[in-house]
């Protein structure tokens, strides 16, 4: 049994500090030796990430290095704000810490940015109006309890008031980039879950301090929440499958789940929910914001309802190309070629003009799967339909795979002889030394399509059995009991039976 490595032993032993370390320092008192251990978790976890980083070598390292920066700022933010507070004895807000605490969200924003830029490649307009619709909910939340009140507090200056009103914005532009990722297309790995996780507990635990901080309380708590969101992040770095998180996903995105829809319902009644919420707690309502946010909010969704039709309708009409289209060659399919037929009959009569149908057989087809492989024999029945389709360029006929290595010529104003000679010269196109037989008939203006094709049919095996590698016409005309009066819009494309009128007993291949 292979022994773990270094990274792995290295990823089991933080997940069992990590969360007694946590504990430890929530349970100390305030003081020196709890900073230290806050302290301490802290370096720790900012030198994992750059260990994990350093070992598992992903294929874009750029944003797991800007997180370990931001994780590293916010932990100098907290040393120096522990000796200003704990050693010096000055009040701590504002002052450098800030500095570092501040230049953190921009570390991990760019952190965050990165990985959707690699998951993505700029793409996804879809995610993009998600993450805005979902974004724009919680700036009406963060503007209405948190960024209005901090900057109408009278108590403080003006600049230490927009200083404390950065601390929402910041979180603000994390949630973001957040959501923007969680958003994108890509592997949802456990290191991808462990940073979701890290940078969701960071938010939470900063806005219910800077709700503390406004009513003029702290809970000691909430240490924990930001002790945890440094630890998942270290862990999100540890573990092996970081190298995944900045794999390119698929470029239609991720898919438009339940989930998902529930999100950006929530996210879409914020802004009413808001001002009802206001209402209930008799708090004096923001009409100017809410209606701006709603505003916005219903464009956005316009837009994303937009592009859900937009793809909708895309993928309507792939899947009716592939249920007209021959997978192997591109060619229409039987279904597509039995009402090519149609149509070409329906025109012919209304027009006065006649029609003409082959149906070509490559000889001794399955003899050159046996010998070269079913491969060798794919790509004989491709070059063959491209080849073939070049020599039909400009006569108005239509090549449609009939089946296995059978393909349909519809040729439309063709009298027998013409049809023929038609049919003839793309003999001398077949790819890769092969042949074909061919048999061609003319509709006789009386028969059902049925009929006809099975008169072609004959024309085939008479070809098969005369040595192979020719044209053979379909002399006269069907039988008085294939024939009847054929109006306008009378025989429907499924009325080509996909049996073989008048085969011979031993067809030849």
């Amino acid at each position: 049994m292979r022994a773990p490595d270094l990274t792995t032993l290295t990823l089991r032993a933080h997940c069992v500090a990590a969360p007694l370390l946590v504990v430890l320092c929530v349970s100390l008192p305030d003081g020196l030796p709890r900073a230290g251990v806050y302290a301490f978790t802290g370096l720790a976890c900012t030198a994992l990430v750059a260990l994990g980083t350093h070992r598992h070598r992903p294929r874009d390292a750029t944003g797991w290095w800007f997180v370990a920066a931001g994780v590293g700022a916010w932990t100098l933010g907290d040393l120096v704000y522990s000796y200003l507070e704990l050693v010096v004895g000055v009040e701590p807000f504002p002052s450098v810490a800030d500095a570092f605490y501040l230049a953190a969200y921009p570390l991990l924003a760019l952190g965050l940015r990165s990985f959707v830029r690699s998951r993505t490649g700029d793409g996804d307009r879809e995610g993009v109006i998600d993450t805005a619709i979902i974004t724009i909910g919680f700036v009406l939340l963060s503007w209405i309890f948190l960024l209005q009140p901090t900057l109408a507090d009278g108590s403080a200056s003006v600049p230490t008031r927009v200083l404390a009103a950065l601390y929402p914005v910041g979180d603000v532009l994390l949630l973001a980039l957040l959501v923007r990722l969680l958003t994108s297309s890509g592997a949802r790995t456990a290191a991808f879950r462990l940073l979701g996780a890290g940078v969701v507990l960071m938010l939470v635990a900063d806005s219910v301090y800077q709700v503390q901080s406004l009513a003029g309380s702290y809970s000691p708590v909430l240490d924990a929440g930001w002790l945890a969101s440094y630890a998942c992040i270290a862990a999100a770095a540890l573990h092996p499958s970081m190298r995944r998180l900045t794999e390119v996903g698929p470029t239609t995105g991720v898919e438009f789940s339940r989930g998902r829809l529930l999100a950006l319902m929530l996210a879409s009644l914020l802004s009413p929910g808001t001002m009802l919420l206001q209402l209930a707690l008799g708090l004096s309502p923001e009409p100017w914001a809410v209606g701006l946010s709603s505003v916005v909010l219903f464009v956005l969704v316009v837009l994303r309802m937009s592009g859900l039709l937009t793809r909708v309708r895309e993928q309507s009409e792939q899947l009716a190309a592939l249920a007209r289209t021959d997978a192997l060659t591109g060619l229409p399919n039987r279904r597509s070629g039995d009402a090519e037929l149609h149509r070409l009959q329906q025109a012919a009569l209304a027009e006065g003009q006649p029609l003409a149908v082959a149906v070509l057989d490559l000889d001794r087809f399955k003899s050159f799967n046996d010998t070269f492989g079913h491969p060798a024999g794919d790509r004989l029945l491709s070059q063959a339909a491209l080849a073939w389709n070049a020599g039909l360029e400009g006569t108005g006929a239509v090549l449609a795979r009939w089946g296995g290595e059978e393909f349909l010529v519809v040729l439309p104003g063709r009298d027998l002889a013409d049809a023929a000679a038609v049919v003839d010269a793309l003999r001398a196109r077949t790819p890769l030394g092969q042949t074909f037989s061919a048999g061609v008939a003319q509709w006789d203006r009386a028969e059902t399509l049925a009929a006809l094709v099975a008169r072609t049919d004959e024309a085939l095996y008479e070809a098969k059995h005369a040595g192979r590698d020719r044209v053979v016409t379909a002399a006269g005309t069907a039988p008085a009991a294939q024939q009847q009066p054929v109006p306008a819009a009378a025989v429907p494309a499924a009325a080509v039976p996909a049996a073989r009128g008048g085969a011979p007993a031993q067809p030849v291949a």
